[in-house]
């Protein structure tokens, strides 16, 4: 006999999936849910987070868990010189950025190669599609590097990028590391996922000319909804590049 979780998650699963229970409706309380079932509410969340691994449910704090409206795969194009709209490139999806300045400490001083407490600022850019978060990236640059006039929310995100593109001397190398991995539990509340969803974890490093770290992006994208695409020019015998 089945797991009463997995009896639950299916029957909750048969009812989206037809249409009786719709998407963007919030579900009965996990105490009625429990009742209706006959289940201890554990078991019965159990089940809720099979459905959120899915991607079929999301759980709003305070609100409570909501059928999922589907949300629309996109591709991370790696190897690129503009990473900053490519989580987002969707005409449907819109970013929101926060802006905040801090000291560097720890994984971010390393990243950045620079000492501890060198001044930086992190753009924080969370896209949306509708009511729904996408994903999340975190750009962090030495602060003389950052827009003056960017100090808060007064920038709208694509403007804040543009601009900071503009201050960014010219690249010479680029590297991504590509991890998948389970979210933090503050990802997974920005993200309303659950914390058994794998994840696209991409750290991506730019470096100018005179090989000084001039950008760190830390990008999670949620495994149900985008994939990562990288692709290679090699060069002929003759020196140049095909393809």
């Amino acid at each position: 006999m089945a797991p009463r979780r997995d009896v639950i998650a299916d029957d909750l699963r048969t009812q989206i999936s037809t249409g009786r229970i719709k998407a963007g409706e919030r579900l009965p309380s996990e105490a009625q849910l429990a009742s209706r079932y006959a289940v201890s509410t554990p078991t019965l969340r159990s089940a809720l987070a099979i459905l959120q691994g899915e991607g079929l449910v999301e759980k709003i704090h305070g609100k409570g868990n909501f059928v999922r409206h589907p949300l629309r795969r996109i591709t991370y194009a790696g190897g690129g010189r503009t990473p900053h709209t490519q989580t987002a490139t969707d005409a449907a999806l819109r970013m929101t950025v926060r802006t905040t300045h801090l000291p560097a400490r720890g994984h971010l001083a390393a990243l950045l190669r620079v000492s501890t407490s060198s001044p930086l600022t992190e753009f924080l850019c969370l896209s949306h599609e509708g009511k729904s978060p996408h994903s999340l990236a975190r750009i962090y640059v030495p602060r003389d590097l950052a827009p003056a006039d960017g100090s808060s929310e007064s920038l709208c995100c694509e403007a804040a990028l543009v601009r900071l593109t503009e201050l960014r001397p010219p690249l010479a190398e680029v590297r991504e590391r590509v991890s998948a991995r389970c979210p933090t539990p503050e990802e997974a509340a920005t993200l309303r996922i659950s914390t058994a969803l794998p994840v696209l974890a991409i750290t991506r490093v730019a470096a100018d000319t005179t090989g000084r770290v001039v950008e760190a992006a830390l990008l999670v994208l949620p495994g149900d909804r985008a994939d990562a695409l990288f692709t290679h020019h090699t060069m002929t015998e003759e020196g140049e590049t095909e393809g």
